[in-house]
């Protein structure tokens, strides 16, 4: 298998992967009801939430992913993971009683209760195509290419590719058809290779995930999770030791002054991770995908209590505050290594990972590559088998037992949930082989997130106005959601119509770039084939575009910023049709403060403390970008008024048990305090509002 893999190292791989597989086929061999197959009974203990959420969210797209944006942009990619901080927290105090209090087996579910069936079938709809074709596709792309490089040998080959042209070799006297200057080598997957290893990778996942079912997929994540967290901190332990250690990696990226990557702020412009955008639209995608998506809110389902749902969902946030620093941190310090050790060589983002698993990896033996390597294909299956058992989840109950047969026995449910799976990973694997380029330079983490986003709107609000105000109707809930998909595609088209540039122009436009350097392939095919005058002609003319909408918000709209319009947009047509529309009594008390046992003023307090921490928060940040106080200053006050908001509420409950006669906090109160969710919920807020402030 190439010249990468010792027979340790395939011994140590491929006994991983068997064990996996093993455990799963174990743990799930008992699953008679419908019940322990789809929700594992109902007995998931807190550590196996914390486990399965985070194997589940946490794949190879995690991993090569997030380190390769780390390589190619920077640190911060690392909103992906602090903004997760804040929709873990949504889910475990705001969606997750609700949830659990209906004991419902899938999201729809409650769609359909709190609103209609029309709700219901469009959200099983749309999430068997997020997690189908938007997730699972990706999954086995990004696992079969990282396999190949890692593999090396025939399943990869070298080619030289053209040298592009610029505007200021026309301006020197280049021909436009003349052959490349300087070649450049680029590593290429085989296809066939990458083929064989799609199919490998969905006939294990698929596997133990259709004889096993939640249970299986629970504690194959748990193994997964452990090998991924080793596999990432070995990297970025032998990645930062060959730059000299952390401090060495921050010095010099301190001495790259504009270029600098470890910083977490980027302009309200830049095409991928506007600062504006950040905290916008991606906080309201992290709801979305944590506290309304079927495949990572099934595990909580499944907690044998409230409680250790609850502390499982902390958990997997206190793992996920790793990943800026093993996986983003380790892409940044792998930028610094290459440019170091390998200057002449061009590497695509997403293949960062394993071409660093080969240079640092590698002259280490003693099979800690099979290790790493076992914890990637691990990262990769516990993504996808948790989407093929909630797809198929959704598809019995949702689809089968809903329209189909009602009456269904637990045996028919399970053969119905199997045979989804078997049709899931047939139609995914394909997918990966014909439509994905094996050998794309982009950055494939941030495409899903693009992708995703154009169907998920209208679901949040549905979701959000459903469960937090009465008044909302099921003709809103079905409209919005319908809307929400034709307002994504309308406020990107709006926006890049009167405002949209050619981005290698706008950069010239914004002083970012010199002309002379502006490639032709970035120009338009109808002009790059032109002499020098017209080419100009056409920079200038576009040039002409630049307006303070664009200047402000970049060339085309970056779908953080989209988001925010389309939320906009529907929350006003929920809220418009819901008046127009008569509701039902009975349905508008499935929402938080009934179904929670709350009190009618504490959803009003509880936005009053996040409208105040927010106002406080963003204070603190505008007094340290004005240079009043040192980012590590301002990261412990921000951390300490976290931790007072959090501590506060938590002292007033305990003080309500207390005069109710609870014994356990007079006789124990350090031992009731730390089995408190909310004392570690706001332990692990402020650790991510330090590291905002802190990285600035």
């Amino acid at each position: 298998m190439g010249d990468v893999f010792s027979t340790l190292d395939l011994v140590i791989f491929f006994g991983t992967l068997i064990v996996v597989m093993a455990v799963g086929l174990i743990a799930g061999r008992r699953e008679e009801t419908s019940e322990d197959y789809f929700l594992a009974g109902r007995t998931i203990p807190w550590w196996g939430v914390a486990g399965s959420i985070f194997g589940s969210n946490v794949s190879a797209n995690h991993m090569v992913g997030m380190m390769g944006i780390g390589f190619s942009i920077g640190f911060a990619q690392s909103h992906f993971e602090l903004g997760a901080i804040f929709g873990l927290l949504v889910l475990c105090f705001g969606f997750l009683p609700v949830y659990r209090k209906l004991r419902v087996y899938t999201l729809s579910e409650y769609l359909g209760r709190r609103f209609d069936d029309r709700s219901r079938v469009a959200y099983a709809i749309i999430m068997v195509i997020i997690m189908a074709v938007v997730q699972m596709v990706p999954g086995l792309y990004i696992g079969a290419r990282s396999v190949c490089v890692l593999v090396g040998g025939e399943a990869v080959y070298e080619e030289t590719v053209e040298y592009q042209q610029t505007v200021g070799d026309l301006s020197a006297g280049a021909e436009t058809d003349q052959p490349a200057k300087v070649g450049q080598t680029k590593q290429r997957s085989d296809t066939t290779w990458y083929a064989g290893f799609v199919i490998a990778l969905a006939v294990v996942s698929a596997a133990y995930t259709i004889f096993g079912g939640l249970k299986a997929v629970v504690w194959t994540d748990m193994i997964q999770s452990v090998l991924l967290l080793g596999a990432g901190i070995v990297i970025a332990v032998l990645t930062f030791n060959r730059l000299g250690g952390w401090s060495e990696m921050m010095s010099l990226d301190a001495a790259a002054g504009d270029a600098a990557k470890m910083h977490l702020y980027l302009p309200s412009n830049h095409p991928q991770l506007p600062f504006t955008g950040v905290f916008t639209g991606l906080i309201a995608m992290h709801c979305f995908y944590w506290g309304t998506n079927q495949f990572i809110v099934q595990r909580a389902l499944g907690a044998r209590s409230d409680s250790e749902a609850r502390l499982g969902i902390i958990a997997a946030g206190f793992l996920k505050l790793l990943i800026p620093f093993f996986a983003i941190g380790g892409g940044v310090a792998a930028f610094y290594v290459f440019q170091s050790e390998m200057p002449d060589k061009t590497i695509a983002p997403d293949v960062a990972f394993t071409e660093l698993v080969k240079l640092v990896i590698k002259p280490v033996g003693y099979g800690v590559i099979g290790l790493i390597s076992a914890g990637v294909i691990g990262a990769i299956l516990s993504s996808i088998d948790s989407m093929m058992n909630s797809a198929a989840t959704i598809v019995t109950f949702d689809i089968y037992k809903k329209y189909f047969k009602p009456d269904a026995s637990d045996r028919e449910m399970i053969l119905v949930g199997r045979l989804s799976i078997v049709a899931f990973v047939v139609l995914a694997a394909v997918m990966a082989i014909f439509v994905l380029d094996p050998n794309s330079e982009k950055n494939f983490f941030l495409q899903i997130a693009d992708y995703q986003n154009y169907l998920t709107p209208g679901l949040l609000v549905a979701f959000v106005m459903g469960m937090f105000w009465r008044r909302g109707t099921a003709t809103a809930a079905i409209v919005t959601i319908a809307a929400g998909i034709i307002f994504s595609w309308g406020v990107e088209a709006g926006y890049n119509n009167l405002h949209g540039m050619n981005p290698a122009v706008y950069r010239v436009a914004t002083d970012q770039m010199p002309r002379d350097a502006v490639k032709l392939n970035d120009l338009p095919e109808s002009v790059r084939d032109k002499g020098l005058g017209e080419i100009n002609q056409y920079i200038d003319a576009e040039s002409q575009k630049l307006s303070t909408v664009n200047q402000l918000l970049g060339p085309t709209l970056n779908f953080f910023h989209r988001v925010v319009g389309v939320l906009a947009l529907c929350v006003a047509i929920f809220v418009i049709v819901s008046l127009m529309t008569a509701g039902d009594a009975e349905k508008s008390r499935l929402v938080w403060t009934d179904l929670g046992g709350h009190r009618a003023g504490d959803l009003k307090r509880l936005l009053t403390a996040i409208g105040t921490s927010i106002c406080v928060l963003a204070i603190l940040g505008y007094i340290m970008y004005c240079g009043w106080l040192s980012p590590a200053f301002a990261a412990i006050l921000g951390a300490g008024w976290t931790l007072t908001m959090f501590w506060g509420t938590l002292g007033r409950l305990l003080a309500k048990r207390f005069q109710a006669g609870d014994m356990t906090l007079a006789n124990q109160p350090y031992r009731a305090l730390l089995q408190e969710d909310r004392f570690w919920a706001g332990i692990l807020c402020a650790m991510a509002v330090f590291m905002h402030f802190y990285f600035y």
